[in-house]
């Protein structure tokens, strides 16, 4: 089976390391050397993490990651290709839960955050792994916002949270992926509904 995780990351390193530390993501206010510092402080300092649920440590997570975002870009992305054996989100036993859809998002963040793209043709083996992860991002943002959908990934088994839904939601599992970790702008995923409904989720920021 591939490790889809390993695959990402070094597809994800080799495409920062083409664009350069200034290059626009689809992270707002981030270049591509704030992505690469937000993976290697994610990986190398779990204390920084604890902002995302705790509000008043936030800053502190930003601290973290900007100190490490003056380094050197080239080394910078030799320890994001490099993870730690230690950490607890990228060692060889819980990296491919972890890291898969992780790595996935922020190498489109990369290729998409020039705004000249195409979607990339994934095979259906990394589609299915990428849609075991989105069901319940989907869900979990559906129910916050309190819409009710039908989602249609291409290829794969619809999903619905009510047997009376409001919009029909599509696209290949990868576009999915995207438009629930709240990058709607960028992807290319058919909203069926009434016009109110289809905007709230197309403005939303959706994620759990």
């Amino acid at each position: 089976m591939t490790n889809h995780a390993r695959a990402e990351r070094d597809l994800l390193a080799d495409l920062l390391l083409r664009e350069g530390p200034d290059a626009p993501t689809l992270c707002e206010g981030w270049t591509t050397r704030d992505l690469a510092a937000h993976i290697v402080v994610r990986e190398r300092r779990p204390d920084s993490a604890i902002g995302m649920l705790v509000k008043p440590l936030a800053a502190h997570g930003e601290r973290v990651r900007l100190a490490r975002a003056t380094l050197p870009y080239n080394e910078l992305i030799s320890q994001l290709r490099r993870p730690p054996v230690w950490s607890p989100v990228s060692n060889p036993v819980v990296e491919p839960l972890t890291n898969t859809m992780e790595f996935f998002i922020h190498h489109e963040d990369v290729r998409r955050g020039p705004g000249d793209w195409q979607p990339r043709l994934l095979d259906q083996e990394f589609e299915a792994a990428l849609w075991s992860n989105v069901k319940l991002i989907a869900r979990t943002s559906l129910r916050r916002l309190g819409i009710t959908a039908a989602i249609d990934p291409a290829g794969l088994p619809p999903i619905r949270n009510s047997a009376d839904p409001q919009v029909r939601i599509s696209g290949d599992a990868g576009e999915l992926a995207l438009f629930f970790f709240g990058r709607q702008r960028a992807t290319r995923v058919t909203v069926e509904g009434p016009a109110e409904v289809v905007e709230r989720l197309r403005t939303a920021r959706p994620g759990i």
